[in-house]
């Protein structure tokens, strides 16, 4: 069986994407290395599950990165999708925390979602099913 172990989002700044992904949205750090060169290499997941699944926070300084990022971003389309057991919680405690959401949550379909800004370059959304 093959299964995802990893998926990466470039970040303008892996420092600050870390402290977003972990203090604010509640990741856990899986990994935080210095690669030898100064690139730091930090993944990070869900908190007490999914061992086997990690986000790598990739450094978006390349000329690729920006150009993906900025398409994606220009779109209104996310970089990634997170699944929460209640969208609305979620968008309460996050914009208590100052989070800027691009998309209140509204349902398509049996999906309830809405999309934030992680700060670092990214659209984010979240969804809760059923």
């Amino acid at each position: 069986m093959i299964k995802v172990a990893m998926t990466s989002v470039y970040v303008k700044d892996v420092g600050k994407a870390h402290a977003f992904y972990t203090e604010v949205l509640g990741f856990e750090t899986r990994n935080h290395l210095d690669m030898g060169d100064g690139t730091p290499f930090v993944t990070v997941g869900a908190a007490g599950a999914q061992r086997d699944l990690e986000l790598l926070l990739e450094p978006g300084d390349s000329t690729v990165a920006r150009t993906y990022t900025t398409a994606l971003r220009n779109a209104g389309l996310p970089c990634i999708v997170l699944s929460v057991d209640d969208v609305r919680g979620e968008y309460e405690r996050l914009t208590g925390l100052g989070v800027q959401f691009a998309q209140e949550p509204h349902q398509e379909g049996p999906v309830l979602t809405t999309v934030l800004d992680d700060t670092v370059g990214n659209l984010v959304q979240l969804i809760q099913v059923g």
